[in-house]
């Protein structure tokens, strides 16, 4: 095919015409998008002030804050493609199945983010809370949108996958301000178990952390193989717990000591017939 000059003209011409359709469009989206992420700045800016006053919660603010992020983003592309020609109907649909394809492939991450969103919602626990979830006992250093960090008493730490941490038992041990120190303390047997039930509540009288109302108690328990085991119950302050607790046993143990109350180890009669 043999290109003439009037071909050439024609091109030429076509090409102008479309690099002024075009030009015009490409200025358009600049200032759509320009404009329009001011807008997103200034909603964000004071979509972060309400969070910040309606809740201290800084992994859900952060959460809250990234979805109407990309709420905000994706509506500003969806309108710059607008401007520039392209079917709302095809971009719409290229979204979806992209947001299919990603959803088949991070099937367990979706777990886990959907655990973190309800976690962060319902809010079952705290960062500072002590907990014991998933065989792990720590307290939560920080709620992420797909783990959740825990440091254990030991200072090791725990990184647990939130889709298995919102769908098991968790059990808070921050909540309430008291708690109730449990111990078991085993006597021989022939102890008096007056005398003995005595000596452990004049401990609790002479500790101020101990609460006396409710008031401490001490049951006998059980007639173990080698002793007669007393139930010890008494209310702290729940920050107080553990030290009124290791507290207790020291003292029990020299109390014991001082008014000849045994404390006895396993043992066993074996009894010999004569044949």
């Amino acid at each position: 095919m043999e290109i003439t000059p009037e071909m050439v003209d024609s091109l030429i011409a076509q090409g102008i015409d479309l690099v002024w359709l075009i030009i015009p469009k490409l200025i358009y989206a600049a200032l759509f998008y320009l404009v329009g992420r001011f807008i997103i700045g200034k909603i964000l800016k004071g979509f972060n002030r309400v969070l910040e006053k309606r809740d201290k919660n800084p992994s859900l603010n952060d959460f809250l804050s990234g979805v109407v992020k990309a709420a905000l983003y994706v509506s500003l592309f969806i309108g710059i493609a607008t401007v520039l020609g392209v079917p709302l109907t095809s971009f719409v649909a290229i979204l979806g199945a992209a947001g299919l394809a990603i959803g088949l492939s991070l099937q367990g991450s979706l777990s886990n983010f959907a655990g973190g969103v309800l976690i962060l919602v319902f809010k079952p626990f705290k960062s500072g809370d002590v907990i014991v979830a998933q065989g792990h006992t720590g307290v939560v250093k920080q709620i992420g949108i797909i783990y959740t960090r825990m440091t254990t008493f030991d200072n090791k730490e725990i990184i647990i996958p939130n889709g298995g941490l919102a769908n098991s038992d968790v059990v808070n041990m921050s909540t309430q301000e008291t708690r109730r120190a449990d111990l078991t303390v085993g006597v021989a047997y022939g102890t008096n178990i007056k005398v003995a039930r005595e000596t452990i509540l004049d401990i609790f009288k002479n500790d101020k952390r101990v609460h006396q109302d409710p008031e401490p108690v001490v049951f006998l328990n059980n007639f173990g193989d080698s002793s007669l085991d007393l139930v010890v119950r008494a209310w702290t302050d729940a920050g107080d717990l553990w030290p009124v607790y290791f507290d207790t046993m020291e003292a029990i143990n020299t109390a014991f000591e001082e008014k000849g109350i045994e404390i006895p180890f396993p043992q066993r009669v074996v009894h010999q017939g004569k044949d």
